[in-house]
C-alpha cells in the first residue's frame, strides 16, 4: 500500500470519527445545558472567525514557497520569520482590541470583551497551529493534521462540557481544560514538525530581502487573507451569541450538527476531484471537464437528498431522545428545513469553487468570498435588528447567502469554462424525495416514537428507490453490489 493510500484511507477514517463523534455529542450530550455549549461554541468560533485578521494568509504562503525556499536551504528561516510574524500581529491586535474601548465604549458590553479572557489566548494558539499545519502538509503527510483539526476541537468541547455538566466543575475550569486542549495540540504540532525536519529557528531576513522576495510573499499572503472571509458559520455563531445570547447559540450549534449530516457525501471531495479537474483544465479537455462535473454533482445532490429526506421526517421524533426531550430544538424546526435545502443546493453545485481556485481566475473566489461574508453579515443585521425571526432569520440569512454565492459561480464557470453542474436528472430527484417526504408526513404515527422515528425514514428510503428504479435517474447498482464494497478496501 502506498504512502497516500494509507494517509488517505487514515485520513478518511478520522474524519468519520470525528464527525461521528462531534454529531453524537451535539444531539444527546450538549442539549442538557445549551447556554454552556452555546459559550463554549461562542468562543471558540469568534477565535476562529478572528484568526485571519493575525496569520494573515502566512500559512497558505508556506506551501505556496516551500520547494523554492527548501532548495534554498532556507525552509526553516520562513518558519521561523512566519512564527515570529504571526507573535507581532498578535501583540498589534491586542493593542487594536484593548484601545477599542476608549474609541468605542460600547464594544464593553460585548460578549467577546466579557470572554476576552479566552478568545485572546485561543486566536494566538489557533494562529500558530495555521502555520505549523499548513508547514506540515508539504510533507504530504495529512492524517495527524487532521486528529489535531477534527479529533481535538471535539474532545475539548465534550470533555469541557462534561467537566461542567456532569462533575460540576466551575465555568473558569471548565474553559480553562477547553484552553488547555488547543495548546496540547499547538506542542502536538511543534513536536510532530521537530520530527518531520528538525526546527533550527532561524530570524534572518537576509534570504527574503534578495531579489525583493518578501513582496512576493507578502503579495501571496494578502490573497490568502482575503480568501479566508467566507466562514459564515463563525459569522453567524458570533452575530447569535452577540445579539440573542449563548443559549440560542447552542440551539444553533446543535441544529447544525444535525444539518452538515447531510453534506456527508462531500467528505474528501477536493482531494479525490482536483487532479481530475487541473488535468481537464491542463489539458483544455472543457467537455470531459463538464461530464465529470455532472456526474459528480449528480451523486452528491441524490445522496444529500436522500440524507435529507430522512433528517426531515425523522427529526420530530428524534427529539424526544434529546435531552429535556428537545423541546427548544423542535420549535426551529423550519431552521432544519430551511438551511437543509440550502445546504443541498450547495451539493448540487458540486466543485464548482475549485475549478475556480484551480484556474488562472482563482482571484475570483476571493470576490465571491468576499461577497458571501458580506452578504451574510448584512442579511443577519436585517433580520436581528427588523424581525422577529430569530435563529429562523439566521437560516434565512444563511440561506439567500449561500444561493447568491453558489449561482454566481455557476454563471462564471458557465461563461469562462462552459461547463455547468445543473442536469435535468436533478428535476427528477427533487420530486421523487418531495412526493417521498409527503408521504411519510401524512402517513398515521405510532404511539412509540421510535418506531416513528425508524419507520418514518424507512418509507421514504423505499419510495425514493422505488421512484429511482423507474426513472433510472441514479444508478443504484453500482454502489450496491459486492464488487464496489470491495473496492473500497482496495489501495493500488
Amino acid at each position: 500500500m502506498s504512502v497516500v493510500a494509507r494517509q488517505g484511507f487514515k485520513y478518511s477514517i478520522i474524519g468519520y470519527v470525528g464527525f461521528l463523534l462531534g454529531t453524537v455529542s451535539a444531539i444527546f450530550i450538549f442539549p442538557n445545558d445549551l447556554v454552556f455549549y452555546g459559550t463554549l461554541r461562542y468562543s471558540m468560533q469568534t477565535a476562529e472567525m478572528l484568526v485571519p485578521f493575525v496569520v494573515f494568509g502566512i500559512s497558505y504562503a508556506n506551501v505556496k514557497f516551500y520547494h523554492s525556499v527548501q532548495k534554498d536551504g532556507k525552509s526553516q528561516n520562513m518558519l521561523s520569520l512566519s512564527l515570529l510574524t504571526i507573535l507581532i500581529n498578535f501583540l498589534i491586535f491586542c493593542v487594536i482590541f484593548f484601545i477599542l474601548p476608549h474609541i468605542y465604549p460600547k464594544f464593553m458590553k460585548t460578549k467577546a470583551w466579557n470572554f476576552k479572557e479566552i478568545i485572546l489566548p485561543l486566536i494566538l494558539v489557533l494562529s500558530f497551529c495555521a502555520i505549523f499545519n499548513k508547514y506540515v502538509s508539504n510533507f504530504k503527510r495529512i492524517v495527524v493534521s487532521n486528529i489535531f483539526d477534527n479529533l481535538f476541537p471535539k474532545i475539548a468541547n465534550l470533555g469541557a462540557f462534561c467537566l461542567f455538566f456532569y462533575f460540576a466543575f466551575s465555568q473558569q475550569t471548565a474553559l480553562a481544560f477547553f484552553f488547555g486542549i488547543f495548546t496540547l495540540m499547538l506542542f502536538g504540532y511543534i513536536y510532530y514538525t521537530n520530527k518531520l525536519e528538525e526546527i533550527h529557528l532561524d530570524f534572518s531576513t537576509d534570504y527574503f530581502k534578495k531579489d525583493d522576495l518578501w513582496k512576493d510573499f507578502a503579495s501571496y499572503s494578502f490573497f490568502g487573507f482575503l480568501g479566508t472571509f467566507g466562514n459564515y458559520l463563525a459569522i453567524n455563531s458570533f452575530m447569535i451569541g452577540e445579539y440573542m445570547g449563548m443559549e440560542e447559540n447552542g440551539i444553533y450549534s446543535t441544529l447544525y450538527a444535525l444539518v452538515s449530516l447531510i453534506s456527508i457525501p462531500q467528505l474528501g471531495l477536493f482531494n479525490i476531484s482536483a487532479p481530475i479537474i487541473s488535468k481537464n483544465l491542463a489539458d483544455g479537455d472543457m467537455e470531459g471537464l463538464d461530464k465529470f462535473h455532472k456526474k459528480t454533482s449528480l451523486t452528491l445532490y441524490f445522496l444529500g437528498a436522500v440524507l435529507f429526506s430522512c433528517i426531515m421526517v425523522g427529526f420530530p421524533y428524534l427529539t424526544y431522545f434529546m435531552p429535556k426531550h428537545g423541546i427548544l430544538l423542535r420549535e426551529y424546526e423550519p431552521v432544519v428545513w430551511i438551511w437543509g435545502s440550502a445546504v443541498l443546493i450547495d451539493l448540487a453545485t458540486g466543485f464548482n469553487g475549485n475549478i475556480i481556485s484551480l484556474s488562472k481566475y482563482y482571484k475570483f473566489n476571493i470576490l465571491v468570498m468576499l461577497l458571501l461574508a458580506g452578504l451574510t453579515i448584512s442579511l443577519n443585521f436585517y433580520f436581528l435588528e427588523n424581525t422577529d425571526l430569530k435563529l429562523i432569520g439566521i437560516a434565512l440569512s444563511t440561506a439567500i447567502s449561500l444561493i447568491t454565492y453558489n449561482v454566481v459561480k455557476i454563471v462564471f464557470n458557465y461563461i469562462v469554462f462552459k461547463v455547468s453542474p445543473l442536469t435535468i436528472e436533478m428535476i427528477f430527484v427533487s420530486i421523487i424525495c418531495t412526493l417521498a417526504i409527503t408521504v411519510a408526513i401524512i402517513l398515521p404515527n405510532f404511539n412509540n416514537n421510535f418506531i416513528n422515528l425508524i419507520y418514518k425514514p424507512a418509507v421514504v428510503l423505499l419510495l425514493i428507490f422505488i421512484g429511482n428504479y423507474f426513472t433510472k435517474v441514479f444508478p443504484i447498482e453500482d454502489y450496491l453490489n459486492k464488487n464496489f464494497i470491495k473496492s473500497i478496501f482496495k489501495f493500488k
